[in-house]
């Protein structure tokens, strides 16, 4: 039986539309570009856009649907964001209603999909350069992390930086930086290098999503911009509904990730 990492794209895809495989998808299908999901309404489409345009290091635009539609036909023709993604998140004025396996009965015809970049796609480039990826070596989902950093505002969008963090021996910070600055539609280069506190991260241990992961000695923590941060968002803007990914529960596209992390054409 192929491992996930072998897997194509499509071939995951349908494990996890079978509920097959419902666990964070770090690891999945090496090679390809894997994307955060955003969902809202029309009304708050162009808001969101210009969010992105705004904050390309957390919100890397990969592909946006027409309303109602609910196939990624740029980055993954055939595939179904209501079902193809392990875990979906609700929110309806800024709070977390539930987690859910498919949207099948929440989908609606004026909703807009957003796929945006993730830090996922760089990590097998980093493990090849010799980089150790923590979370993957204890079969753990990344940590992330609320920051004091503020994204610039779009319309009712506004809110606070998040960041996933991966330990690396000093040594090897400045090769990390280096491997991931190639990746410009998956974050790109980190924001920050150590000192926690200096971006409002007071306790390494308590992520405020994903899994505390050991830090070793000669180690640093390094942080990246991330596709949660839409979520911190919601919690701000408080819009009637927005639907992501649950974290670390991405959308594996079919794009190859040796193109700096995927295409950057938007689909209109």
């Amino acid at each position: 039986m192929l491992l996930p990492n072998t897997l194509h794209p499509k071939a995951m895809r349908a494990k996890i539309r079978s509920g097959e495989w419902q666990g964070p998808t770090a690891g999945c299908c090496d090679g390809y570009v894997q994307a955060n999901l955003v969902v809202l309404q029309k009304a708050l489409a162009y808001d969101f856009l210009v969010f992105c345009h705004r904050n390309p290091k957390p919100c890397p635009l990969l592909e946006v649907t027409d309303p109602g539609d609910v196939e990624p036909r740029t980055t993954a023709p055939g595939a179904d964001l209501r079902t193809d993604l392990p875990k979906y998140r609700i929110y309806r004025d800024g709070e977390l209603e539930q987690e859910i396996p498919d949207l099948l009965g929440v989908w609606r015809d004026d909703l807009v999909a957003f796929l945006l970049g993730c830090s996922f796609t760089f990590e097998v480039a980093l493990q090849k350069a010799g980089v150790p990826v923590r979370h993957l070596e204890e079969g753990r989902n990344v940590s992330m992390y609320i920051t004091n950093r503020s994204c610039q505002p779009a319309g009712v969008f506004a809110g606070p930086l998040v960041v996933s963090m991966r330990p690396i021996p000093a040594s090897l910070i400045p090769r990390a930086v280096e491997v991931t600055s190639r990746f410009p539609l998956a974050h790109g280069a980190p924001v920050h290098v150590a000192d926690p506190q200096a971006i409002g991260i007071s306790d390494l241990d308590h992520p405020a999503f994903g899994d505390p992961v050991s830090i070793h000695e000669g180690e640093r923590p390094v942080f990246w911009a991330c596709g949660v941060t839409p979520q911190a968002v919601a919690m701000h803007a408080k819009p009637e509904l927005m639907i992501t990914h649950a974290p670390g529960h991405m959308f594996i596209t079919d794009l190859a990730d040796d193109d700096g992390g995927g295409s950057s054409e938007v689909d209109r």
